[in-house]
Order: C-alpha cells, then structure tokens, then sequence
C-alpha cells in the first residue's frame, strides 16, 4: 500500500518556516549589514579576530547554561499537550526556566566577581568589562532562550519574529551609534558616562556592549511573560525527567558547538607566532559570513522543524513525511549554495579589501552547512527514540575529525584547514547518524535522490569556473544561465513539469 505524506503537515511547516525566516533572514541581513562596516572601521584585522574570539565563547557556553532544556522541554509539553493537558505543558516550561535562571544566574555572578584574573588570562586584562559583557550576554540569552522555545512550541511564530526583530534591530542601531558617531563624542568630551563602558577608539568592546544591551531589551520584552503567577513554577518529578532527557543532548551539543567553533579557539595556539592568529582569524571570520545564507536557512527551518517532527511523531506516516522534507530541503540547501558561489563576486564587495582574500573558504563552507542541514534532519532519529546517548558518539566523532584536520593542518595552511575540518566534520557525522538511523528509527529516505541534488550542484558550479576569466557582466549572465538550469533540473526531478501539462490539459 503507498504511503500517503500529510501534505496540511508539510504546508503548516511551510508556513511557519516562512514566518520563522522572515525574522531570521531580517536578523542575519541586518546583522550582515555589520560585516562591512566592522571589516572598514576595524582595518586591523585582529581586532575583528578578537570578536570572533569571544563570539565563539559564547556560542560553546551558552550551550551549557542551557543544558539541552530546549529541545527536552518539546518533548515533554508535546505529551502534556497530547493528553489535552495545557497546565502541564506550561509547567514544563516554568521549571526548566527556573532551572536556567539559577544556573545562569550563578555562573553570571562567578564570571563577574573574577572578571580581572579571567581577562588577564586570556591576554584582555586592559579590557576586563569584555569579560563583563560576555558574562551579561550569556545570562540574559540563556534565559530568553526558554521563552523563545515557548513561542515556538505555541506555535506563536508571529510574536517569536517580532520579539527576534525588535532584538537584532537593537543590536545594528546601537553598533552604528558606537562606531559612527561615538570615538567623535568622546573625543570632544572624553569625561562622558559611555566612556565607562567602551573606549574613544573602536574595538571589539563596541560590538560587545552592543549585543549586552540588545540582551537587556529582549527581557524586557518577555517581562509581562516572567512576572505571570506561574512563570517559575517548579516540578521536581518533572524535573528530573527534563534533567535525565535533556544533560545528554547538551553532552551531545558540547562535542557539536565545539565542532562549529573550535578552529577559532586553536587559532591562539596552531597559527606559527610569526603570524598573527587573531588576523587569521579575522580574515576567516570575514570569509565565512559570506556562506551565512546556507546557515541561516537551516537556523529558519530549525525552528519550525524540531516542534513539527514531535508533533508528527504520534502519526503512522511520519517517516515518510520525514523523507519528504528531507529532499524537498536538499533540493532548494543547493539552490542557495549556487546562488551564493556564482554571485561571489557581487558578495565580495560587502567585505573590506583587507578581508577578501578570506572569499577562498566560501565554496567549502557553504558545501559544510548543506551537510549539516542535512545531519539535522536525520538526527531526529534519535530525539524521537530517546537514544539521545548516541548523539554524543556522532558528535564527539565530528569533533575528532575537525580537531584532527586543524592540528595537523592548520599551522601549514591557517584558515583553509578549519574549511576543510568543517567539511570532513559533518560529513562524517552525516554517514553515521544514517547508518545508526537505518537500525534504530528507519526512514525511507530516497538518497539517490538527495545526493543527485548535491551532485548537480558541485557539478553546475565547477562548471561555471571554466568561464572565471570573462568579465564580470558576462560572467554574471552565464551564471545566471547555469542557477536557471539548475532550477530546471530540480523541477524536472520534482515532477513539476509533469503537474503543468496535466494542469493545461483539463478542460
């Protein structure tokens, strides 16, 4: 009998991923607005190294504070929400919230009272309110991360996008207040208030005093949320329940945060002294935004995706509803990984000449991300089978990879290698989630399929370098050619062509 895929599911996702993005994609756009007038105003290379630095601290740590209760708390408000419980899945919610707050709370508190020895320790000591800030930002977005998780799981998608906006939109005025027009203040008043909190010359603390009180908006905005009755209602059977799911996917996150941002944490001890490694890792960090559209369709789908594969997890067709979203995700990942290679030219000039030279990593990160959107939507497997543990296999054996790579590459070849580690990292971790998928959690994924989307992409894209010598206009028309054929390709293999002549036959 054939397997019949609940389209209404397929379009709700839709439907909410499209609202996610808009928020998202006004948030990455808006934040990709910053690229050039960080990679102008900052000409030194490594201070652009620096917030990369500590954007990587935050990143690895913020998982931690978090402990995995995002995804534990689906799971369990999905079960409340199953028996008609409204109550119960709401206390889900206020206990792991009470949870991240006293932990975050605790860790914020620790980071500020030893701020100096830590700033000194990682070479900052001139600069210890960087150390405060990080520790704000880590707080306040532990905390929001919860709320946001709610809004997701209530599927109020509009809210989640405003809130989203409003934050990001926070974050560009205060950068283009501090950069544009700060250093000119203080110059002329050099006793003003903002100059307890960043310098007259701009640095990494501008974008990091930004971000603090972009934080500090977003709680606001959750305030009538957090001062409701029941907002830190606290369960303590439930808890541990949360707590036992929950700590070995954030074991599992550990390994796989570390994966995405190691390469900037051992650009401090593998680039050759000779080089400066916070330049490196300017120029790399520089080069990576560019391939940042890949990433944020994935961060887009994510959010509607992860409450939706739950929520269809109880029906008899959800495996094959899980296929469907696979290729249909394959299909348009490598549609904007052409888009963004064979317009590099044109994204090119959004980084400052200093930064350009960074454009060579593009085509092998934007190739990483479509393997990791790829990992995310296999890995559902075991968040469905509350195998949870094996995550931590998977993604412990990623992070081996890209240590591997960058050790032994990356005092040779700098940035490239942490390229290439992403890549050989998330394709290993792709092939053993589906080999361990097939025996624990089968889905009918049609792999011939996904990989002919990949390969027409590498393929139409290796294509378009033969014609890397023409001019650029006519270099542009020809790739504009090659991304209109990959689309027809992939309506071909989607069976469009087939729908429209039956749409134009009937009467």
């Amino acid at each position: 009998m054939k397997t019949i895929v609940k389209r209404s599911a397929i379009k709700k996702l839709a439907g909410e991923t499209a609202i996610y993005g808009t928020s998202t994609i006004l948030a990455r756009v808006l934040n990709f607005l910053l690229v050039p007038l960080y990679t102008r105003v900052l000409t030194d290379q490594a201070a652009y190294g620096v917030v990369a630095e500590f954007m990587a601290y935050i990143a690895v740590l913020q998982v931690v504070l978090i402990m995995g209760l995002e995804t534990g708390c689906f799971r369990y408000a999905s079960f409340a929400e199953h028996k008609k419980d409204k109550v119960g899945a709401g206390r889900v919610f206020s206990t792991a919230l009470t949870t991240v707050t006293l932990v975050a709370g605790l860790f914020f508190a620790a980071v500020v009272f030893w701020r100096q020895p830590v700033a000194a320790t990682l070479g900052y000591a001139h600069s210890p309110q960087a150390v405060f800030y990080v520790a704000g930002i880590l707080f306040l977005d532990s905390v929001t991360a919860i709320l946001f998780a709610k809004l997701r799981f209530e599927h109020k998608a509009i809210r989640f996008a405003v809130f989203k906006t409003i934050k990001i939109a926070c974050e560009l005025g205060l950068n283009l207040l501090f950069f544009l027009w700060v250093p000119r203040f203080l110059s002329a008043n050099p006793q003003a208030l903002i100059g307890r909190f960043i310098p007259a010359i701009p640095d990494y603390n501008y974008v990091l005093f930004s971000i603090f009180l972009s934080c500090i908006v977003a709680l606001l905005l959750f305030l009538p949320e957090v001062l409701k009755k029941n907002s830190f209602a606290f369960d303590r059977k439930l808890w541990r329940k949360l707590m036992v799911y929950s700590l070995p996917l954030m074991v599992a996150g550990l390994p796989g945060i570390l994966n995405d941002f190691s390469d900037r944490l051992l650009f401090r001890f593998l680039i050759p002294e000779d080089v400066s490694w916070r330049a490196q890792m300017g120029i790399y960090q520089a080069g990576i935004k560019l391939a940042v559209l890949i990433n944020l369709f994935i961060q887009m789908f994510r959010y509607a995706a992860e409450p939706f594969f739950f929520g269809e997890s109880a029906h008899k067709n959800a495996p094959a509803t899980y296929a469907r979203v696979l290729e249909i995700f394959t299909g348009f990942s490598m549609l904007i990984y052409l888009f963004i290679l064979l317009y590099i030219d044109l994204f090119g000039l959004i980084l400052g000449s200093n930064y350009r030279e960074g454009l060579v990593v593009v085509p092998i990160m934007a190739l990483a991300y479509v393997l990791l959107g790829i990992y995310f939507n296999i890995s559902i497997w075991f968040k469905l089978s509350e195998k949870t543990g094996y995550a931590v296999l998977i993604t412990s054996a990623g992070l081996v990879i890209t240590l591997l790579v960058n050790v032994l590459f990356m005092p040779t070849y700098g940035y490239m290698a942490a390229a290439w580690g992403h890549l050989a990292s998330y394709l290993v971790m792709t092939v053993i989630c589906v080999w361990m998928g097939r025996k624990h959690y089968p889905v009918p994924y049609r792999w011939g399929r996904n990989g002919f989307y990949m390969m027409a992409g590498i393929g139409l894209y290796m294509f378009s370098l033969l014609f890397s010598e023409l001019t650029l206009y006519k270099k542009l028309a020809v790739n504009t050619g090659v991304l209109l054929l990959y689309v027809m390709i992939w309506a071909w293999v989607e069976g469009l062509f087939g729908k429209l002549r039956k749409l134009r036959q009937r009467p």
